[in-house]
């Protein structure tokens, strides 16, 4: 794919907006979504830029178009809407889907976008919104080998390391394994670090002791600023982002067929922790609620 492309981006949000300031850089044009839930898009605009109020003619006006919403219900009504995406794809075009999804309707998307006469790939990203406004996103992506390879210069401005995982749907397959980790050690160590204030121990200690031990690793840096100095910037992700995507893990693993006692009980804590009134607070925050009396 050479950088004559178009590029059509639907969903400039906190990761979405990112992704769109690297593509251009990256000397792409551009069409951006116009929606309520976007970043600030001037900036984006005065780098060259161009809105649009419709998804179809983005599709139709477009070579990629990239989806980057909240998740399944989003993708499906952004695709299957009336001025959706299908409505308006040419023959060719390529949908790559960003977004954290159920592998079951990805599958139900591709096949309706190759019935339309174009081409998909699911890449689903980790990381945070910083590492999107850098460039340094990690993709997952699922798709024809020869796709993948054609779409990786486009890839490669707004992700650092990009996996090439099998075939359409194991993207985000790979991705929800990955979230459901993530997100599983997370809630484990939120608890642990209610019990342990609850207990009185030192929150110093405690970091130092699992730091040292089985208990380090990347969540462990994540919240480690909350836990000694109640600050949750280095971890931004909601409770209810996290509740979206271990209902999706669950809903994969009961469709698999596959064991997923903890993964239920994990979405459970989220749910509750949701259901508190904290939906759009941090996962780092969710340790003060944990550690109430109330919660036993």
């Amino acid at each position: 794919m050479d950088k004559k492309m178009t590029v059509g981006i639907i969903g400039v949000g906190m990761m979405g907006h990112g992704i769109a300031t690297n593509i251009v850089k990256g000397g792409y044009a551009l069409t951006l979504l116009d929606h309520p839930g976007n970043q600030p898009v001037d900036d984006l605009v005065a780098a060259g830029a161009t809105r649009s109020d419709s998804a179809a003619a983005i599709a139709r006006d477009t070579d990629v178009v990239i989806l980057c919403v909240t998740g399944t219900p989003q993708v499906e009504d952004v695709l299957f809407r009336a001025d959706g995406v299908l409505e308006g794809l040419t023959p060719g075009t390529i949908v790559i889907d960003c977004s954290t999804a159920i592998p079951s309707s990805t599958l139900k998307i591709a096949e309706a976008v190759s019935n339309a006469g174009g081409q998909f790939l699911d890449a689903p990203m980790t990381r945070t919104p910083k590492e999107a406004a850098e460039g340094r996103l990690n993709l997952i992506v699922g798709g024809a080998p020869e796709l993948y390879d054609a779409c990786l210069p486009l890839l490669q401005t707004y992700a650092e390391n990009i996996t090439h995982a099998g075939p359409v749907g194991a993207g985000h397959r790979m991705k929800l394994l990955h979230n459901y980790v993530s997100l599983g050690f997370s809630a484990v160590l939120a608890e642990a670090a209610a019990c342990a204030r609850r207990a009185d121990i030192d929150p110093a200690v405690f970091m130092d002791i699992l730091a040292k031990g089985g208990g380090d690793g990347v969540v462990l840096g994540r919240l480690r600023p909350y836990i000694e100095h109640g600050d949750s910037s280095s971890f931004r992700f909601s409770v209810a982002n996290a509740l979206k995507d271990m209902g999706y893990y669950t809903t994969m693993a009961e469709e698999a067929g596959a064991a997923h006692l903890t993964a239920t009980a994990v979405r459970d804590t989220y749910a509750r922790i949701n259901d508190a009134g904290m939906a759009n607070s941090p996962i780092p925050e969710m340790i003060g609620e944990l550690a109430s009396p109330s919660r036993k």
